[in-house]
């Protein structure tokens, strides 16, 4: 996707509560917008927070695939492994896998909150239906934001109100409540696309989820997400009926976020080209390993390497073949996620139900499927998506939400370390269960 610079590209919560306007001088000023807002201008704003959805992205993956160890990220930046497995004690609040993800996922709310103050002063040309439209789409973006910010800073927290830069609101610590308002935010983004019509265009990557039924669609894949995250299982499947849920469609369906080489756009950075020992992502050994079935089709992901690698202590064998180029588009949400979304909030409702979504996921990868008789479990559930959706940012949530993200039930990989003596000795390791607060946040 061409990268479109907009009025407020660079007017974002960067860090703490302060906003830095710069003006572009090929657009109006911000403050122009909110006196007056064309459509064109409303337009530029729906497609810098497409835009912005991918900032930082990388790096919330492989931060929170090393914590669940089912990755490593070998790059010139050690923080990358030993700060995220625990061998320095701690996660620092001021480092880039603490302060990217908040950032980016802040510029993008920051654009949604300015195109949600602007509809107030929209042209008389904007109608409705379409100002109903741009409400629809921001209200989702943000949800899916705070959701992403929700999974990574949990306990520490998260600010849910930001439209006043001057005022923003509190740091909410409890994430029941967090979540409870992103899905009340899903809900009413969803009422505003009801009747609503678009007057913009999405990014490639939103093909057949471009207009507003369709992006409905979506946004209501995004409540199933976040019904199941709060255990609400019977509002999970009822949102995946008005999803694009199909248990007998194509696992890939569903919004992405493209890339590019053109001028000023991003590429794909959780593409690694092979054989790299500087720049390359890792599978652990032990997320190999542990594969149920080594016919397993998900398991050519990784390719195992001619030679092992060594870096801080830590041995692979696997690099990464996820993503075939550097333009290579990223799920968002797919039909994938949605199936097992399905078994799992079945669990205990319809085993009948559970069993027949499990066993979709495991003929397309290549596996026997499970006995009638079978009973699925939260367990099975788990050992799917570990396969399902390796290298995109999910464990974390999941073995979080099912008391699991610990060391009892996380396989350590064989770390060493070189003590005063010289002697290389098993290296001390700690299982993180979110990211602390940024520090430019603390008391703000």
């Amino acid at each position: 996707m061409k990268k479109i610079l907009i009025v407020i590209i660079a007017v974002v919560v960067a860090f703490g509560c302060e906003i830095d306007e710069q003006i572009n001088i090929n657009a109006p000023a911000l403050d122009d917008i909110l006196e007056s807002a064309s459509k064109s201008e409303l337009n530029n704003l729906t497609a810098g927070a497409i835009a912005g959805m991918r900032n930082g992205h990388s790096i919330y993956v492989t931060a929170t695939g090393t914590i669940t160890r089912e990755l490593y990220l070998f790059d010139a930046d050690p923080r990358n492994r030993t700060d995220l497995i625990g061998t320095e004690g701690s996660l620092d609040n001021n480092s880039f896998y603490t302060t990217a993800n908040w950032t980016g996922r802040y510029r993008v709310i920051k654009n949604c909150n300015i195109l949600l103050d602007a509809l107030a002063v929209a042209e008389a040309d904007v109608t409705e239906a379409e100002k109903q439209g741009y409400r629809g789409f921001a209200k989702t973006i943000m949800a899916h934001q705070l959701l992403v910010l929700w999974g990574a800073y949990h306990n520490s927290g998260v600010r849910l109100e930001v439209s006043d830069p001057d005022n923003p609101g509190p740091v909410i610590t409890d994430p029941d409540a967090v979540l409870q308002a992103i899905r009340d935010m899903l809900d009413d983004g969803a009422n505003d696309l009801s009747g609503a019509s678009f007057a913009f265009a999405l990014s490639s990557g939103f093909q057949g989820f471009d207009t507003p039924a369709t992006f409905s669609q979506f946004n209501r894949a995004l409540a199933a997400r976040a019904a199941l995250y709060a255990g609400d299982m019977a509002d999970a499947i009822t949102h995946l009926g008005d999803s694009f849920y199909d248990i007998n469609g194509d696992l890939t369906t569903g919004p992405k976020m493209p890339f590019s080489t053109s001028p000023g756009d991003l590429l794909n950075d959780l593409f690694k080209t092979s054989d790299q020992n500087g720049n390359q992502i890792f599978a652990s050994d032990t997320w190999v390993n542990e594969a149920m079935d080594p016919s397993d089709l998900r398991l050519n992901k990784v390719v195992q390497r001619d030679q092992a690698f060594t870096a801080s202590g830590i041995t692979v064998n696997y690099e990464t073949e996820l993503y075939a180029s550097s333009i290579s588009s990223i799920d968002i949400i797919r039909n994938e996620e949605l199936i097992l979304i399905y078994a799992e909030a079945n669990i205990g409702i319809d085993n009948n139900e559970a069993l027949a979504a499990i066993n979709r996921i495991r003929t397309e990868a290549g596996l026997a499927t499970y006995p009638g008789t079978y009973t699925v479990t939260v367990e099975d559930i788990l050992d799917e998506r570990r396969y399902s959706f390796w290298c995109e940012g999910h464990r974390m949530v999941d073995l979080r939400r099912t008391g699991n993200l610990n060391e009892s039930y996380i396989t350590f990989d064989n770390i060493t370390t070189t003590d005063a003596d010289g002697n290389v000795i098993p290296a001390d390791q700690e299982v993180f269960t979110e990211f602390p607060l940024p520090l430019t946040e603390i008391g703000s």
